[in-house]
Formats: C-alpha cells, structure tokens, sequence
C-alpha cells in the first residue's frame, strides 16, 4: 500500500456489549465475516468484505459499556506529534498514543465540536485493505453541533483544504488533501434530535441501499434517513441494534431525487 497522506481516513472500528450480536448484525447486513479473536488485544477481531479487511469489533474497555459507536482512524506520521497538534488545536486526547504490537500506533481525541475520531500510525497494519467495494468503507462526515470550532481544527491538525457546499438546505463542508476530497463535515441542524451527540458517520458500500436497509431494520436496526438518492449515490442513514450509527450507499445508483420521490439520473 502506498504511503497515505497525513489525515486520510484509514481503518474504522467499534466497541460492542454484545460482539457476537454486532457480527451477526453486520454479517447479515454487509455480508462481513470475521477472523479470529486476539485475547492478547482485548479481543480484537476483524472484518472482511471479500477476504479484505475492512474493519474491526471490540468489547468495550472498563468504564465505556454501553457506548456503542463507529470510530474511524486518520492517518498520521507520529501519532505522539499530532496528539500535541489536537490539544494545541483546542481538541482533547482521550487516549495517549498506545504501541498495539508490530500493527502500529493508535490515539483516540475529541474534537472541539464534540466528535471522537482516532489517530494511526501504521506499522505492519496499513488500514483497509480495501474501500469502496460492497462492504467496505466508502466516505464519512464528522457530524458537529459546533461547525464553527470543527472548521477551524481539522485544516488546522491536518492541514485539510476546505470547501463549503453551496446548498441552502444543509451546511455541508468538504475536507480535502491534494486533489482528493477526504472527509465530510455536517453541521447538525434542527433535524437531529437534541438528544443526539456529534459523531462520526461512516457510511459503508452495498450493491443495493434498499435492500441493506431493509436487512437492517427487520434485524433491530433503526432507521433514521432515507434511502434516497443523491449525485453521490443511494444512501441511507442507520443505527444497528446497540446505538451504532452509520449509513449505507449504493455509488452505483446516481440521481437526484425530486419533491414526490421520483428518481431522476443523473447525467
């Protein structure tokens, strides 16, 4: 794998009371299987899209049970370097940089607007080994209820270009590094419940939205937003049985959607 950019989504995973159920919950919804469980790693175990390894489930560590969330990882250098970067930002480190073997180095902050995301620093474990296909991750957005201060630390930390959406109805900015548009940032309006704190939305690929949104929800999954279809693809917005939230996306299915539902392709 070549050497990613400092900031470029690389690995997701999430902590689970129930990990046997969250595997038969994405098994059956992603079409992941798993690999062994590492005992040495808090009992670790990966996910495959197709013999790939696209994410990971864990117990949660003493003190977080019950705080079922996805977490995806930047890329970095030096994880300890940018940690002094995050507080110096304004952000707080909830876990300083921890050694995790030969697989690399791994950090866990907060940013201003309240999102958790994490920080790697790759050693013989590179990330995904692959994104974009069904299964695997695809795109992510940091929802903040704080754009303001959320705007000014990630360029910041990661020295990401910005680029606000011009769209009335959302307020949508785009993170990019180079020419490669690398993350999401959606301010958190009065359509999400004031109950709902910021998060990370990964949004993982399906061959069909619909399809992956109905094994969801006849499976305890909750649906929060569409399918619906966009210029970006078919998507809709989920969480799993345990309070997970993420989305699932069909990029194959482009359009727009008009005010009665209609799909129109795009192009």
């Amino acid at each position: 794998m070549a050497v990613q950019l400092e900031g470029t989504p690389c690995w997701a995973d999430a902590m689970f009371n129930d990990v046997e159920g969250a595997k038969s919950f994405y098994g059956d919804v992603l079409g992941w299987t798993f690999g062994k469980s590492s005992s040495e790693l808090g009992n670790y175990t990966q996910a495959y899209a197709d013999g790939k390894a696209v994410a990971a489930v864990v117990p949660p560590m003493p003190g977080q049970e019950g705080q079922s969330q996805w977490c995806l990882y930047l890329a970095v250098r030096d994880a300890a370097a940018t940690a002094v970067r995050v507080r110096d930002n304004g952000g707080e480190v909830l876990m300083e940089p921890m050694r995790v073997g030969d697989f690399g180095t791994m950090c866990l902050a907060r940013e201003p607007g309240g999102t958790v995301f994490g920080l790697w620093q790759a050693g013989t474990h590179e990330g995904f080994e692959a994104t974009g296909v069904p299964g695997a991750y695809c795109w992510a957005e940091v929802c903040t209820r704080k754009p303001e201060k959320t705007d000014v630390f990630f360029p910041a930390v990661f020295s990401y270009r910005s680029r606000q959406l011009e769209d009335e109805a959302i307020d949508f900015r785009l993170y990019e590094l180079g020419r490669e548009t690398v993350l999401g940032r959606m301010g958190m309006g009065e359509d999400f419940p004031p109950e709902v704190p910021s998060y990370m939305n990964v949004y993982f690929a399906v061959e069909n939205c619909d399809e992956a949104a109905t094994r969801a929800t006849e499976r305890g999954g909750t649906l929060h937003f569409g399918p619906i279809t966009t210029p970006f693809g078919r998507f809709a917005a989920l969480s799993d049985p345990q309070g997970a939230n993420f989305s699932v996306i069909d990029v194959t299915t482009l359009g727009v959607e008009t005010p009665g539902g209609t799909d129109v392709p795009n192009g």
